[in-house]
């Protein structure tokens, strides 16, 4: 049995110990007994965009994006489409850049919608521009293969 992987609960955002190889086993919080995750996308504020990037052990993709873009609003159901392919591998989330502009300025997005992915707290890989759910499929499963 390999060591076991901090996930933080989408719903309560209580950090669950899990091993690896039962992330597939659908597990749930042991905070609130609600599913770890849900194949969904998870808006967060900036205390819980900090929570899931640092306290989570998988990677974690984030949607920044804004209600009045266009190309974000045709990209939703896409990154949607893409999350109930991408976990339990991955976290995502959604940033809304107008709501939580503290997050959007301290990573420079500068054009949105922006797809980045966080490994261990840190930002490893930034994509911009709208794609749909294959290209966000392909792109982060790129990211995710060993250098």
């Amino acid at each position: 049995m390999s060591d076991p992987l901090h996930i933080v609960c989408p719903h309560c955002d209580a950090v669950n110990r899990i091993a690896a190889e039962r992330l597939r086993d659908q597990p749930v919080c042991g905070k609130c007994a609600r599913a770890l995750f849900t194949a969904t996308p998870l808006d967060v504020d900036s205390a819980r965009f900090a929570r899931h990037i640092e306290r989570n052990d998988i990677p974690v993709l984030v949607d920044f994006w804004a209600a009045w873009c266009g190309p974000c609003k045709m990209m939703a159901p896409a990154y949607h489409q893409a999350a109930q392919r991408l976990e339990p591998q991955l976290r995502l989330l959604k940033v809304d850049t107008e709501n939580v502009q503290d997050v959007a300025a301290r990573y420079a997005i500068r054009s949105i919608p922006t797809l980045a992915l966080f490994r261990n707290g840190r930002e490893v890989a930034r994509q911009a521009g709208a794609m749909d759910a294959g290209s966000i499929l392909r792109w982060a499963e790129a990211q995710l293969r060993p250098a």
